[in-house]
């Protein structure tokens, strides 16, 4: 299948700004033959820190074995529930039991969407027995969610696929009650709601909001928008809303801009050059030749409040409109709220929006993420990164360069990005950072577009399937500031094999590294937990990884949760008191020539007549002790 991160559409590449891999490289070329040297000596060897290895980790499980099958695994003394399924009713407990051979629009609107991604996680009422449920569901996988479509696809495509499609994109919010050492989801709560791609009202905010590059026959005002779709990662708020980030929009939208139109650039700045599904065939919106400013309005930070069920959901569309991948929320010391976010695709960026004013607990601003800056990251030989404003009027960012008001450098953040020359990434997904620490870390999930003619000059790896942890050590705990430090956690992949070049603590075992770092988590104690997406290319599937941020640990992995057979593991989540890991399986039994009618693995009913299910996990320790303790 077509593998959007794999074409970039960043025209900066090759023409000077200096790419990740060049920085890592001059960085570690001063000190690594010192790490070569001190490794087999029993040193920890992480970003090149040498230090003292300890014999023990602080996470307790027996490791998950590396491998790959049909269904998924924990270690003994813990249990993975399936909390609920693509398919499963969220209003009505009478209603029939999900058919897959009898989907539709109306049908699908009721129940759990497809594709789980991010999970949030929102307690009711200081109760730690309940709980909101908050899961984006990124896409559909059409082949394997219709019967009859493979064979043909995407001309079997019909316009009721279409709005089933449409209905199972978006997000969900279920009510969790845990009851009898269990979670189980609440039909019909008053709080259950379901999002999408088209029914769902989305106000405009910010800067951008009401701007004529956002109008359309549908909104003359450019205020109000029809739903959101490809949500990815995203966070839940200090005051308690959900962010939805929307990513790979692009991809829904058929046609092609004459070169001279006004939004001909900004749409192949964004990859507008291909779609991959059908739904500009039958709905105008999502033609560009037909509404050519659509596009413009998907790529934003949404925010919901799951509390309120009648609420409608904001665009804020001052943190910046790129393939968004996660918005996780810090506070800095002087109370404003920062923003982390990455821009999912290869040798695109890493940002951050630190709001204009300071959260206030007493009286919170429910528009709070209307007024801030935007800043993305630049990165420097030195371990410094400097964090550049896109600021209207600053720099390159004016009149003579196509910026005409703080709306279009939104509109065209990727671009304003370029113009500041920010570092091109490796494919940067979700940034978490740790409120305690003042430490925030970046998933690198791979960029295989490297070749070996530039790993002298450029990259520390040619053909990096792999991908690395970046480390950020903000100041004194000071998110907001405009200069950091940084460092290397890992350079993951096989570091048995000599030629990929791993970096992980000596500790680390046959079954604790991985590849394809993608979504991230801390627990309680404030040890980062890694989910992967294309850890496949190492011949074992997907899953999460424990690995150890602090001390002489530092770097070292443990794989605690491996998925079925297809599946990409995403959207790790701990309940308050960290008893509870939740975590998406997305796509299982995807692969090539998989189909509805022949996938890979049945998972997670294993029944001859029902496809493969994406679905939500709740693990616990049998003992009911924290996860990984």
């Amino acid at each position: 299948m077509f593998d959007p991160e794999d074409h970039t559409s960043n025209p900066t590449i090759g023409a000077g700004a200096p790419l990740i891999g060049e920085i890592i490289q001059a960085r570690l070329s001063r000190r690594t033959v010192l790490g070569g040297l001190l490794a087999g000596a029993g040193a920890l060897v992480t970003g090149c820190t040498i230090e003292p290895v300890a014999k023990k980790s602080t996470f307790s499980f027996q490791e998950v074995g590396r491998g790959m099958d049909d269904n998924h695994h924990v270690p003994p003394g813990y249990t993975a529930d399936v909390l609920i399924k693509w398919g499963d009713h969220l209003f009505d407990a009478s209603a029939p039991d999900f058919d897959p051979y009898r989907q539709s629009e109306a049908d699908q609107l009721a129940r759990f969407g497809y594709n789980n991604d991010y999970i949030g996680f929102v307690s009711l009422n200081d109760d730690p027995s309940r709980g909101l449920l908050c899961v984006n569901h990124e896409y559909t996988s059409a082949p394997l969610m219709f019967p009859n479509v493979a064979k043909d696809f995407p001309k079997s495509m019909t316009q009721d696929h279409v709005l089933t499609e449409m209905a199972a994109h978006g997000g969900s919010i279920v009510e969790l009650r845990l009851q009898g050492g269990r979670w189980q989801p609440i039909q019909g709560s008053p709080f259950n709601r379901r999002i999408t791609a088209h029914k769902s009202p989305m106000q405009m905010s910010g800067p951008v909001a009401g701007h004529d590059r956002l109008k359309t026959s549908s909104d003359p005002t450019g205020r109000l928008v029809a739903g959101t779709m490809n949500n990815c990662a995203g966070g839940i708020t200090p005051w308690g809303t959900w962010l939805m980030a929307e990513e790979n929009f692009n991809l829904y939208f058929t046609g092609k801009l004459d070169d001279d139109h006004a939004e001909a650039a900004n749409h192949a700045r964004y990859g507008l050059s291909y779609s991959l599904f059908s739904w500009g065939k039958f709905f105008d919106r999502f033609n560009v030749e037909r509404e050519p400013t659509e596009p413009n309005r998907f790529g934003w930070i949404v925010e919901v409040d799951p509390r309120d069920p009648t609420s409608t959901p904001k665009k804020r569309s001052a943190l910046g409109r790129f393939k968004h991948e996660g918005a996780e929320t810090v506070i800095a010391p002087d109370g404003r709220v920062v923003v982390y976010m990455g821009d999912d695709q290869r040798f695109d960026y890493v940002y951050k929006f630190v709001t204009k004013n300071a959260l206030r607990k007493d009286q919170p601003d429910p528009d709070l993420l209307d007024d801030g800056t935007l800043f993305v990251a630049k990165f420097a030989y030195d371990g410094v990164v400097d964090w550049l404003a896109l600021r209207f009027g600053e720099g390159p960012l004016n009149e003579t360069n196509g910026f005409n008001s703080q709306a279009d450098v939104l509109i065209e953040a990727r671009r304003a990005a370029d113009l500041l020359g920010a570092t091109p990434m490796d494919r940067p997904e979700d940034v978490q950072p740790d409120q305690k620490t003042g430490r925030v870390w970046i998933m690198l999930t791979n960029n295989h577009q490297r070749s070996a003619e530039q790993v002298n000059a450029a990259n520390p790896r040619a053909n990096n399937n792999n991908g690395h942890i970046i480390e950020i050590v903000e100041p004194a705990g000071n998110f907001g500031s405009t200069r950091s430090r940084w460092e290397i956690l890992v350079k993951c992949g096989d570091p048995n094999d000599d030629t990929v070049e791993a970096t992980w603590n000596i500790a680390t075992s046959d079954d604790g590294w991985f590849g394809s770092p993608d979504n991230a988590a801390l627990d309680g104690a404030g040890r980062l937990w890694v989910a992967t997406d294309g850890n496949h290319t190492t011949g074992a599937a997907d899953g999460i990884w424990a690995v150890e941020t602090s001390g002489a640990r530092k770097g070292m992995g443990s794989s605690f949760f491996r998925a079925p057979i297809g599946a990409e593991v995403c959207g790790p989540q701990f309940s308050a008191d960290s008893k509870t890991l939740f975590l998406s399986v997305q796509h299982p039994g995807d692969g090539p020539g998989a189909s509805f009618e022949n996938p890979l693995t049945r998972w997670p009913d294993f029944q001859p007549t029902m496809p493969p299910r994406p679905s939500v996990l709740a693990i616990r320790q049998l003992n009911g002790d924290p996860i990984g303790s």
